[in-house]
């Protein structure tokens, strides 16, 4: 498929997931949170639409090589896990974690690791999981990515909106889009 046209196609498909979600339903006048009317998504499991064999760091990985790594793999998030051969995740380090919590607050990212700067949990799925309970987790959390862990525990995959965008119903793009996006005290005043 040529650039333009993939770009045709993904800003009618943002148009209708914007008005979907102003709308509060979706494009095809579902209502919203109404999971049970959905028929294409029901069944998928995360397996299906996971990256698999994601990019991993430990704590004691640099951030100038965890932003490296983001780089080469274009990805905004690393699982940081306990070893390279076990591959627990131990938490997660975003772009965003390290804009905030190095260089928003004035340290020298060059001398900071990815354990001074990740999110000390990471909240996990199994390839199993349905993806109704994943995007439910998601929600419910306001992640916008999933690590993903085999029997082992070790981490095998990551799911990410952007998966769900590509492969899922517009209706689950249009709910987890809104509930991950809720604004914190709005989050906290819903719960």
């Amino acid at each position: 498929m040529n650039r333009d046209r993939f770009q045709g196609k993904l800003g009618r498909a943002w148009g209708r997931l914007t008005a979907s979600i102003a709308h509060g339903g979706t494009s095809a006048g579902a209502p919203s949170g109404d999971r049970s009317s959905r028929r294409e998504g029901a069944a998928m499991r995360v397996r299906e639409l996971m990256t698999g064999d994601p990019i991993c760091c430990t704590r004691e990985t640099g951030l100038p090589e965890v932003a490296r790594m983001m780089v080469e793999h274009d990805c905004g998030a690393i699982p940081v896990v306990e070893s390279r051969e076990s591959k627990r995740p131990l938490g997660v380090i975003t772009d965003r974690d390290i804009t905030c919590r190095a260089v928003a607050m004035r340290r020298d990212p060059l001398e900071m690791t990815a354990g001074d700067c990740m999110t000390p949990t990471a909240i996990t799925v199994r390839p199993e999981t349905s993806l109704e309970e994943c995007e439910r987790l998601m929600e419910a959390r306001q992640i916008r990515r999933m690590v993903v862990v085999d029997d082992r525990g070790g981490c095998c995959g990551v799911v990410s909106q952007a998966d769900i965008a590509r492969k899922a119903t517009e209706h689950d793009v249009a709910e987890v889009v809104r509930e991950v996006s809720r604004p914190m005290a709005a989050a906290a005043a819903m719960a």
